[in-house]
């Protein structure tokens, strides 16, 4: 497959590490996406091809409608499954798919005191310094794109299980290639994962046709509870833990509803606001204009790309919302 790293990253030094060392741990970031965890799943199945004894923590259980990367369930949560003790043999700790501590929930304090190697593969734009080797190319599109030529670089063949969990990854960072980071190498890409055993609408039914009837109510929720700003070209809302709880939603539940409300013709920034079970909002942002989500973000710890970031703000609902629609509104002003 043809690399997109430019400047080319240092490939022959992960394959060092990874031949020097036996014993792996991964993980990604909290509220996980498909990417994140197509990343553990495809890195776990590639790293077991080439004999390695691996092990994937995370500090959350699997959304439900991604359990299905991990069907013989290997993967574990911290301080459920598994405890920071039982983590302490592991000679290299692969970070997938975020550079951020804020993003590392309760495996932030396991990141800290480790021993092992440490290595971040990422296609965010937002770095922080995890006393990491870093093995980024923000011009990615996933940073399941870049397992998978990690994988060519190995030797490894693209087995079903690697396509499937690649092209995942490569599909749910793209919107299902409908977001303007789909190249014409994306698709590509998707091309060979299919021909490797990936099969589209099978993964598409288990990502986004299996929602349960609370998630649907939340939605709902969501959508009536819609705000629009600036003539209809800032559009937001938000869900507490009250409409959680009111439906029996899970937090996982809120993922991509902020694509929905992008959805609305001439929004040029859409904002989604979720309360976290333990306190303050996470906030989504979108841009299809010269606004750059990342900047907007980083004004408050957050980060991601430019036409989409996220951040957690430790204020109430109210405060959140003014903060964020303040910044954006600045944003606009200099485009």
């Amino acid at each position: 497959m043809q690399t997109i790293s430019n400047p080319p990253i240092n490939w022959s030094r992960l394959r060092d590490i990874i031949s020097a060392h036996q014993r792996f741990l991964l993980t990604s970031h909290v509220r996980p996406d498909g990417d994140a965890v197509g990343c553990e799943a495809a890195m776990s199945a590639i790293l077991t091809a080439l004999g390695k004894d691996v092990l994937v923590c995370n500090p959350f259980s699997l959304p439900s409608n991604l359990q299905f990367l991990d069907p013989q369930r290997k993967f574990v949560r911290l301080g459920k499954e598994i405890t920071a003790e039982h983590l302490a043999d592991r000679q290299v700790l692969i970070i997938v798919d975020t550079s951020a501590w804020a993003q590392l929930g309760a495996m932030a304090e396991v990141v800290k005191r480790t021993l092992a190697l440490k290595v971040v593969i990422d296609h965010h734009v937002s770095n922080d310094d995890l006393g990491a080797e870093l093995f980024k190319n923000e011009e990615a599109e996933a940073t399941g794109r870049l397992v998978v030529e990690l994988a060519d670089y190995l030797g490894v063949d693209l087995t079903p299980e690697i396509a499937q969990a690649a092209f995942v990854a490569l599909a749910t960072d793209t919107g299902w290639f409908r977001f303007a980071s789909t190249t014409a190498e994306t698709l590509r890409s998707a091309t060979r994962l299919v021909a490797a055993g990936a099969v589209p609408d099978k993964l598409y039914h288990q990502l986004y046709e299996n929602d349960s009837l609370a998630r649907l109510q939340l939605i709902g929720r969501a959508l009536t509870q819609t705000r629009t700003e600036r003539e209809g070209t800032i559009i937001y809302s938000w869900l507490r833990r009250a409409d959680f709880a009111a439906v029996g939603a899970l937090p996982s539940d809120s993922e991509d509803i902020i694509n929905l409300l992008f959805s609305v013709n001439g929004t040029q920034v859409g904002l989604m606001f979720v309360e976290q079970p333990t306190g303050g909002y996470k906030v989504s942002l979108r841009s299809r204009c010269e606004v750059d989500c990342s900047v907007v973000a980083g004004q408050f710890g957050g980060g991601g790309h430019r036409q989409a970031a996220g951040v957690l703000l430790n204020e109430p609902l109210e405060a959140a919302v003014e903060k964020i629609l303040a910044a954006v509104y600045q944003a606009m002003s200099r485009t």
